[in-house]
């Protein structure tokens, strides 16, 4: 018996930049992340999420899906752990918000992510590295940290 893998969630701009034929490199490492993680079987989002993406990709972009092109994908994405708010959690979002000093918007994706037990949150809408509400936050498109400091390999 193995245990559950670690899901990670991705927020609504890591979708949009996927789908979008004016990303360029933002494209390409949001086409790579969720690649990977449909590899893995560990993706993870909200309805929330899914409802910026339908708005954005087909108003909101230099080049827009269909509407119909935008369902396809929203079915597809249906297939990963998919968080439903109730009340109840835009009340503790709320709560998240106030204490975390982020936007309403913004907590109700930690809220999310927390809720389905993601370790990880993809977005750039937050800091990379930060923690908030026991989920760290990930930005795809941040510069990649050497491995390496000041000439020191781990050989050393």
């Amino acid at each position: 018996m193995s245990a559950e893998p670690a899901y990670e969630f991705v927020d609504a701009n890591v979708l949009v930049y996927a789908f979008d034929a004016s990303a360029g490199k933002k494209k390409v490492a949001a086409e790579q992340l969720l690649a990977q993680l449909w590899e893995a079987g560990t993706g993870g989002l909200s309805v929330q999420v899914l409802q910026e993406f339908f708005v954005t990709v087909t108003g909101k972009v230099a080049k827009p899906l269909s509407v119909e092109e935008a369902a396809d994908r929203i079915r597809e994405f249906g297939a990963w752990k998919v968080f439903a708010p109730g009340p109840n959690d835009v009340l503790r979002a709320i709560a998240l918000h106030k204490q975390a000093k982020v936007s309403f918007w913004d907590a109700m994706v930690v809220h999310a992510a927390a809720e389905l037990g993601c370790d990880v949150l993809w977005t750039e809408d937050l800091n990379d590295g930060q923690v908030i509400g026991g989920v760290r936050i990930r930005d795809p498109f941040a510069p990649k940290q050497p491995s390496t400091e000041r000439g020191v390999t781990e050989a050393d």
